[in-house]
């Protein structure tokens, strides 16, 4: 019954909330800076912890470190193995998911007001006290063993680890999260130990809550379950020196089809033509059926049932990426298609009916991110990483609205550029 009740009031949140989004920042008497939405209206919470450095924090020689112990972090816990903990959890109808990338490490739970102490002691146990026993250690390992076996057929992932190596190089966002066979199969318990206190710690976490608690009780409870967190991490990554030379690389793979990543310097959320940017990419590539790319490289030539382009902000990187996918015998007239757009609109800019066509879409599109407590934890925790006010997502649309042409089109300008657009191609590529 509590599983069918959860299940219900997930569809039950699943609603636009903009309107209602009144956060609340505070901090907790233990130190810990909380963003917080009280919700009463249903007896259900969204707790979403991120810790930055993710795994970029993997120590030399130990890739991959940081991606296996997130998925071992509730297989077993205090004296619970990992059925035991499973089924403890399951019983209180919550749920957690972990989750790693190459920035953070996100912990999110969601669990009923009437269990919440229950099940926020049993998440605990998982934060302070996870065994990682041998036998769940190497069940684990085979898991990740198989995603990077399966990543190393697939031409998609062959092409992403190929442009990521080739733009940056030796630092982390260089290397698959995973590892490699060897690098993965030689990871220790005692690896997977220092990945754990490295990763998870007070000096590192962003906190996000939404649903029916209060400041009150709130401030207690994470001081509680995050108390007992080291102090302090593993030393944050440097910064990466993305390289962009504007030629095009072939890897060559046996596959009909050849994939395409391709990118240039991008720009920071925080920098002053990011939104300029963000409106000029919908027209590129970032608006679906309407945006340039799909115009010209599926609509009128159909060399691909899809074309994209976006911006990627990373800690220690900001790049403007986009792929492609098409035949082997057409793919070099769909990439001379991409140069082209990406030229024309550097120097021509963007019209103001399509610049217009992008501000509805990112406007209207904007509410539908906050379908239910848990999306709005999520943002929450984005905001504070990112470094946004309190009151961003009730100024964002005016933010988008208020970009003039003539900014987007000197944006254009000045940080499209062609001459260092890069392009990887895995495939078999005619005339490349």
């Amino acid at each position: 019954m509590r599983v069918f009740l959860l299940a219900a009031l997930t569809w039950l949140l699943a609603l636009p909330a903009l309107a209602g989004v009144d956060i609340n920042a505070f901090k907790t008497a233990g130190g810990l800076t909380v963003w917080h939405v009280e919700d009463r209206s249903i007896p259900f919470v969204a707790l979403e912890l991120r810790f930055r450095g993710g795994a970029s924090l993997d120590a030399e020689g130990k890739r991959g470190a940081t991606n296996l112990m997130t998925g071992l972090i509730e297989e077993g816990a205090g004296e619970l193995d990992s059925q035991a903990f499973a089924k403890a959890r399951d019983a209180l109808a919550a749920s957690f998911e972990f989750d790693v990338s190459d920035d953070t490490l996100t912990v999110s739970a969601r669990f009923l007001t009437e269990n919440r102490d229950e099940a926020l002691a049993l998440l605990r146990t998982a934060l302070v006290d996870p065994t990682f026993d041998e036998a769940s250690i190497e069940r684990v390992r085979r898991q990740v063993a198989s995603s990077i076996l399966s990543k190393e057929k697939d031409p998609s992932d062959i092409a992403s680890a190929s442009f990521r190596k080739r733009i940056y190089g030796d630092h982390p966002y260089g290397s698959d999260s995973s590892g490699t066979m060897e690098s993965l199969n030689a990871l220790t318990r005692d690896d997977l130990i220092a990945a754990f206190k490295g990763a998870i710690a007070r000096d590192r976490i962003y906190i996000g809550v939404v649903g029916d608690i209060s400041e009150a009780d709130l401030g207690p409870m994470l001081d509680n379950l995050l108390g007992e967190l080291p102090a302090t991490g593993a030393p944050m990554p440097d910064k990466a020196t993305p390289a962009f030379d504007g030629k095009t690389t072939v890897v060559p793979y046996a596959t009909p089809q050849s994939v395409a990543m391709f990118g240039q310097p991008g720009l920071p959320f925080d920098h002053p033509d990011y939104f300029a940017a963000y409106l000029l990419n919908v027209t590129l590539g970032g608006g679906g059926f309407e945006s340039r790319l799909m115009t010209e490289v599926r609509e009128k030539r159909g060399l691909t049932y899809g074309v994209y382009s976006y911006l990627v902000g990373k800690d220690g990187a900001d790049v403007w990426m986009g792929n492609v996918q098409s035949a082997n015998n057409r793919v070099a007239e769909a990439i001379a298609v991409v140069r082209s757009e990406w030229a024309r609109m550097a120097e021509s800019g963007v019209t103001a009916e399509e610049l217009q066509d992008a501000k509805t879409y990112l406007t209207g599109a904007y509410p539908l991110r906050f379908d239910g407590n848990g999306p709005i934890a999520n943002i929450l925790v984005g905001m504070q990483i990112q470094g946004m006010p309190l009151d961003y997502i009730a100024t964002r649309n005016d933010r988008v609205n208020a970009v003039t042409l003539e900014q987007v089109n000197r944006v254009a300008r000045e940080w499209l550029n062609p001459d260092l657009l890069s392009f990887t191609v895995v495939g078999q590529p005619e005339g490349l």
